[in-house]
């Protein structure tokens, strides 16, 4: 490594949290053009697949039961 280059700067931490936020913000469909491009080279694509899996099952679910106690009533 050359003495008068600088290191790279440190990449951000991948988080679970900001992943959830993430998703949860584009399943609303609320989400800034500068947010989401942040997001592109800060997020993993694994974990946004995976939160966005696991977000549409509970919706689903959540689904279901919403419709099965206004039926039983």
């Amino acid at each position: 490594m050359n003495q008068n280059t600088p290191p790279p700067p440190p990449r951000p931490k991948k988080s679970l949290w900001r992943t959830v936020k993430a998703v949860a913000w584009s399943f609303v469909g609320l989400r800034a053009r500068g947010d989401f491009e942040e997001d592109v080279q800060q997020l993993s694509l694994l974990h946004i697949i995976i939160v966005g899996l696991i977000a549409i099952f509970i919706f689903v679910a959540a689904l279901v039961v919403l419709v099965n106690l206004v039926v039983a009533r």
